[in-house]
């Protein structure tokens, strides 16, 4: 190793410098392993709350439907006719009391 010196016993020793980069090389690794562990943790969760509101939106786009349906069953022509008959007494008005305006 360029800087190091070999001691009579033929262990290397390390000068103070080596040791911090080694050190802070270390720190670094253990520092992006946890970012891993975090994102890999947070991605889970908010794939967890995708899949409830996709099923909540399928749930309200079911719901939609059927409100328009019900709502076209209640404002067919029919039903509007019908209940201005018998509820309001209304009626058709005869041809002589038609007057058509031209503009």
């Amino acid at each position: 190793m360029a800087g190091a010196r070999v001691a009579k016993s033929g262990l290397v020793e390390w000068r103070g410098w080596q040791v911090l980069i080694v050190a802070g090389l270390i720190l670094l690794v253990i520092a992006s392993a946890l970012g891993v562990i975090y994102t890999r943790f947070q991605t889970q969760n908010l794939f967890g709350q995708l899949e409830t509101l996709r099923q909540e939106k399928e749930t309200m786009d079911i719901e939609w439907g059927l409100l328009q349906l019900e709502q076209s069953s209640w404002a067919a022509h029919g039903r509007v006719e019908e209940i201005a008959r018998t509820r309001l007494g209304m009626s058709l008005p005869a041809p002589e009391q038609v007057v058509i305006i031209n503009q």
